[in-house]
């Protein structure tokens, strides 16, 4: 494994007799993509809120860059929070410039980082439009340009696809992506389990304030395998009764049938694969892994 950038120690965090964090404990690999994700109430904000020095824990530690974070690094730190907080009463050009003047930035600096950024979202018209009258998607993208803007080394989003249609989302993944790619370390909060199969590399699931799944997301996924196989024959062969896997699900398609297995437990890979291809024409075979969708619902109890 990667060395973390950044970790969480044994963090405990109580408000009067809620436990929001229980002894969590969390590696964010530098480079990477860590999905933390939970239903809510889990305590993936408070967690957040920690990191960002917005509250303290009542014990354990956050270390950043390998040594106990302090509060200068939160300006090496972009945090894109669920509830978004830009002015809408201000001009989209003069809120960008002041926000990243705030993090530091020179203004000619931030002018022209500012500009690609508009170009590269097409958003260039809106400089001298206050925020209000733009859709609520609009508004989500211009709160992305400020939370990247200085790029900073470690990159929060919390629920970064809220608002968005598809074709936005799309672009805004694809950007994250690119962050990453060069060199950015980003945590990503989300309840979209589909998008945690796209763009996470590591992952760490809350559940009643403590950690309860952890790990790169396709070691996990491995971890849940149930055995089942999709298998497509040229003709519809393969006999139902068998001691090597039982049949789930079966279809004719044009291109020959298909099925869904279950291999035996006592059966190998090597035996039942040798079975299948004596009994029928394989024209595809692949092991059918579970779902983030899945894996969450199982591993989440009420």
């Amino acid at each position: 494994m990667l060395q973390p950038f950044l970790s969480a120690r044994h963090v405990c965090k109580r408000f009067d007799k809620h436990t929001a964090l229980d002894d969590v404990s969390i590696d964010v690999p530098e480079g990477r993509i860590f999905g933390l994700l939970g239903p809510n109430g889990a305590g993936k904000t408070t967690l957040i809120r920690i990191i960002n020095r917005i509250t303290a824990p009542d014990s354990g530690e956050v270390h950043f860059g390998g040594r106990p974070i302090e509060a200068d690094d939160v300006q090496q730190i972009g945090y894109l929070p669920e509830e978004r907080g830009l002015y809408k009463k201000m001009k989209v050009g003069e809120q960008a410039m002041y926000l990243a003047q705030l993090k530091g930035m020179p203004k000619a600096d931030a002018r022209r980082a500012l500009g690609e950024w508009f170009e590269r979202f097409g958003i260039t018209s809106w400089w001298n439009r206050k925020l209000e009258e733009l859709s609520k998607g609009m508004q989500q993208k211009v709160q992305f340009i400020v939370t990247v803007i200085h790029r900073p080394r470690l990159l929060i989003f919390d629920e970064p696809f809220s608002g968005f249609d598809p074709v936005n989302a799309e672009q805004l993944k694809c950007e994250i992506l690119r962050l990453r790619d060069e060199g950015h370390t980003v945590i990503f909060s989300t309840h979209n389990m589909a998008s945690v199969e796209e763009i996470c590399d590591e992952m760490a699931l809350i559940n009643h304030g403590r950690v309860v799944l952890n790990g790169n997301v396709q070691e996990v996924k491995r971890r849940f395998l149930t055995g089942n196989y999709e298998v497509a024959c040229a003709a519809d062969t393969l006999p139902a009764d068998s001691t090597m896997y039982s049949i789930l699900e079966k279809a004719a398609r044009n291109d020959g049938v298909h099925y869904l297995l279950r291999k035996s437990n006592d059966v190998t890979s090597a035996q039942f694969i040798t079975a299948l291809a004596a009994a029928a024409e394989l024209r595809s075979f692949s092991e059918q892994l579970p779902t983030m969708h899945e894996i969450f619902l199982k591993t989440v109890k009420p």
